[in-house]
């Protein structure tokens, strides 16, 4: 393989596994987030809380189908 082609192949590694740990810090990110919201910051977020609905759910808005606590 030429000088180029290790250099292009090295370059392109780097980049999709900087990708990777972007999504990776993402991801826990995400998981450290409650699951649960309260009334008012259901209705806050443009929801409606359904706790007449199995799962307590925030229908709707920002977040959507997230238990109601």
């Amino acid at each position: 393989m030429s000088v180029r082609r290790i250099l292009a192949a090295v370059i392109a590694t780097a980049a999709l596994a900087g990708l990777g740990l972007t999504g990776a810090a993402t991801a826990a990110t995400a998981q450290g987030a409650p699951s649960y919201v309260t009334p008012s910051q259901c209705r806050e977020g443009g929801g409606e809380p359904r706790i007449d609905l199995p799962g307590n759910p925030c229908v709707g808005g920002r977040y959507d189908g997230q238990e109601v606590d």
